[in-house]
């Protein structure tokens, strides 16, 4: 191998961020372009784009028949979004929860965390299980915008402060959605290459690079866009980002990338699926207390999700 492992590690990361930045631009101008509303673009294309580092790096690795990456990569980001992105959201501020996330959302991403573990009861997803999750997204993206227009002024109007106004000619949309596919495609060709190599070399095993570094990676818009939701106060967003993410992670990238290859993790066992479901329980008297989620409560988040790490360390 040319480049070090650690170099294409970090250099896979640093254009699969920027792969999915202009990914997300892109074709959020294009898509208001075709007239599509700032709501239905925010709860299609752009919480799409916002996964696309998961979704590439699992593809990827499902084609070359890591599967120990792939399901590594959707349970470990599903774990750091909860113990890591929230606790330190929670951290910079308390986050005040929306009634309809405790309704809903966050059971439904309890759910699907219960059904993955069940799916992989045989240490595997096949492709009619791959089948049955993606049928899972395209059930939940539709009701998610069924959902919204119902609350028509209000939830247009929230998605037009956030989604930003056509400012750029077609044919730059155009390079931004063409470049920023390319730069993931790299991206997490070398982030699955420098992973691998880094596991050979350290004697870890797939599923913990897939389960940590590259988890935490590719959680990096999350990250972001949760910490700076926080520090606004606007806590709905950076729980209903967390939550949404977690449950499209499942559906979409696992179902997806089961329908292309079947995968397959021995390495994967009941207490990763055990904890990422945990967490998902967790926060759900969590937030019930006062309907915020506390600096102490993110604290505790982030210390569970440090004891984890280092049970994962050999």
């Amino acid at each position: 191998m040319i480049f070090p492992p650690l170099t294409l590690l970090c250099g896979g990361l640093a254009l699969l961020y920027v792969g999915a930045e202009g990914l997300v631009r892109g074709s959020t101008a294009l898509a208001l372009r075709l007239g599509l509303t700032p709501l239905v673009v925010g709860l299609t294309v752009v919480a799409f784009g916002t996964s696309s580092p998961e979704l590439v790096v699992s593809v990827q690795a499902s084609l070359t028949g890591n599967g120990p990456i792939a399901l590594g990569n959707v349970i470990g980001s599903n774990i750091c979004n909860v113990g890591l992105i929230l606790g330190l959201a929670a951290l910079i501020r308390p986050l005040n929860v929306h009634v309809q996330l405790l309704r809903l959302d966050v059971p439904l991403m309890l759910l699907t965390s219960i059904l993955l573990t069940l799916l992989l009861r045989d240490s595997g997803l096949a492709r009619p299980e791959g089948l049955l999750l993606t049928i899972g997204i395209v059930l939940y993206t539709t009701f998610n915008v069924w959902k919204a227009r119902r609350e028509h002024t209000a939830a247009q109007q929230e998605f037009a402060d956030v989604i930003p106004s056509i400012e750029t000619k077609a044919w730059r949309d155009v390079l931004f959605v063409l470049g920023g596919i390319a730069l993931l495609i790299v991206g997490a060709h070398l982030l699955v290459s420098g992973a691998v190599a880094i596991a050979e070399r350290l004697g870890l095993s797939k599923a913990v690079i897939g389960l940590t570094i590259i988890a935490v990676g590719t959680s990096l818009p999350e990250l972001a866009t949760s910490l700076v939701a926080a520090a606004r106060g606007e806590g709905d967003i950076a729980i209903g980002n967390v939550v949404g993410s977690n449950v499209f992670n499942i559906l979409a990238i696992l179902g997806f990338a089961a329908l292309l290859n079947p995968l397959y993790a021995h390495e994967i066992g009941l207490v990763d699926l055990g904890v990422m479901t945990a967490f998902a329980l967790l926060i759900l008297p969590l937030m019930r207390s006062g309907f915020r989620l506390t600096r102490w409560e993110g604290a505790l988040l982030l210390g569970l999700y440090a004891a984890y790490v280092v049970y994962l360390l050999p």
